[in-house]
């Protein structure tokens, strides 16, 4: 979740196709969504397809006729702001960070599982155990906070070293040795019929891992305050929308379907089934020993990128919190620029919902919980987001667009409200048990989803009524 973590482009720079191409496919593409959705076999294929219609493509064109609309800092804070007033935007920019924190334990949990690889003998024992990854997740966490707090001038550069080592090249030897095992050894674990690919929508306990495909998902608005620096916006930007959106979709829909066919369906587990397929490929091939390189490399890759984008989701709100949305005590940074009250402040909240390790069954049900509730709120900021865009066709009409929706307002409605219409429905499914592994109880893991949602949506309306003058600066 590296949403936050592009730098600022100059417009004098001009962006091409090729360039946006790769800055779209590297925010949103991650290896992390595989074994979730390896879970439904060939239906995933429908799941990502469909979050990609419905979901990837709007927020795409939605945020940048925004961006282009409303191109000053904060993104969707002025947004949303613009829309429906100040204390709906403070809500939405407030959502995007915590979300993205919330998606901090799921990747610390991934790192675990990682390092537990690298040792094949012990890795399911080490994987599966509580308390050693929630020692990793703090552990790397804090660390990195630390490594943070000396600045980030050096981000860009380690950013795409750690997106070579823990994606880009994991994810081609997976591509190449596991199609090349299933054509050798000719079997594969999952169904192949034109039944399977479309999902019984009547068991919406099996539908909720698929929900969290939207999750995958997220981020793009970001990249589309970017989209003024285009040459021929109108033109360019839909197509390198359309070609990022391809390629992540195919390389999830690859990725997954390895997993599917390699590993027995009821062997598939969503925190370490990536690390057993490439554990099975490589014991097949006699070069078990490539299978500690990948995992180590895969660590490295998503540690580093951990360090890189931990500042990133508060950047955004540090931004707004200065204009006096934030007590002053979160309005302040160290000698080298970095925000650290509010990296402090997202370090508790990622401290204590590491605890849900303790309290659910295992690591699995952990990392699904924390990842559902991530969704929930980053998919409230995008009903948000949706209804902005419509609504400010009509509130402000005359405002310049240099990249604008076609087919005018009926175009807006139509993408709009497809956007707003599939946010919504994963929304609802995010708060169902999902029926292919055991969480515990069905209503403790409902209960820890709504009050969490409660509460978190309760804060930032407790902080904008009882905002104070005193917190503007240089008034």
């Amino acid at each position: 979740m590296d949403i936050n973590s592009k730098s600022n482009i100059t417009k004098n720079i001009k962006l091409g196709i090729l360039t946006f191409i790769v800055m779209n496919t590297i925010t949103v593409l991650s290896p992390r969504g595989f074994a979730p959705e390896a879970m439904y076999g060939l239906t995933s294929v429908f799941y990502y397809i469909f979050a990609a219609s419905c979901f990837l493509i709007p927020v795409s064109l939605v945020s940048a006729e925004l961006a282009t609309g409303w191109p000053q800092k904060g993104g969707v804070f002025n947004w949303v702001s613009a829309a429906f007033g100040k204390q709906v935007g403070f809500i939405a920019i407030y959502l995007q960070w915590l979300a993205t924190t919330i998606c901090f334990p799921t990747m610390l949990i991934f790192i675990a599982v990682s390092i537990a690889f690298i040792d094949v003998k012990h890795a399911h024992e080490l994987s599966t155990n509580k308390y050693y990854t929630l020692v990793v997740i703090l552990i790397f966490y804090w660390f990195s906070v630390f490594t943070t707090s000396k600045g980030v001038k050096s981000a860009a550069k380690i950013g795409s070293i750690a997106g070579i080592i823990g994606t880009i090249i994991p994810l081609a030897i997976l591509f190449i040795s596991g199609i090349t095992y299933v054509y050798l050894k000719g079997t594969i674990n999952f169904t192949i019929s034109s039944h399977q690919l479309f999902p019984n929508i009547l068991h919406f306990h099996n539908l909720v891992l698929a929900a969290s495909v939207f999750l995958f998902y997220s981020g793009m608005e970001i990249n589309a305050v970017h989209v003024q620096s285009m040459n021929n916006p109108l033109k360019n930007y839909p197509i390198s929308v359309a070609i990022a959106a391809s390629l992540v979709v195919i390389c999830h829909i690859i990725g997954t379907l390895l997993i599917s066919a390699i590993i027995p369906h009821n062997q598939i587990n969503i925190v370490n089934s990536l690390f057993t397929t490439y554990d099975t490929i490589f014991k097949y091939f006699h070069v078990s020993w490539m299978g500690e390189i990948i995992t180590a490399a895969i660590a490295v890759g998503a540690f580093a990128q951990i360090t890189v984008i931990i500042a990133g989701p508060s950047t955004g709100l540090f931004q707004v919190g200065q204009k006096g949305y934030l007590p002053l005590q979160l309005q302040k940074s160290n000698k080298h620029g970095v925000q650290m009250p509010l990296l402090y402040l997202q370090g508790v909240i990622v401290t204590t919902l590491s605890f849900l390790l303790i309290i659910l069954p295992s690591v699995q049900s952990t990392f699904q919980i924390l990842g559902q509730l991530a969704s929930i709120l980053y998919l409230i900021m995008y009903l948000l987001l949706f209804s902005s865009a419509i609504y400010l066709r009509y509130k402000e009409p005359n405002i310049d667009r240099p990249y604008k929706i076609p087919f005018g307002n009926v175009g807006m409605w139509i993408i709009g409200s497809l956007g707003f219409v599939s946010s919504l429905l994963a929304l609802c499914l995010s708060f169902i048990p999902p029926g292919q592994f055991n969480t515990g109880s069905n209503l403790l893991y409902i209960t820890i989803l709504t009050i969490l949602t409660i509460i978190f949506l309760l804060i930032p309306i407790f902080i904008y009524k009882n905002r104070k003058s005193s917190w503007i600066k240089n008034q």
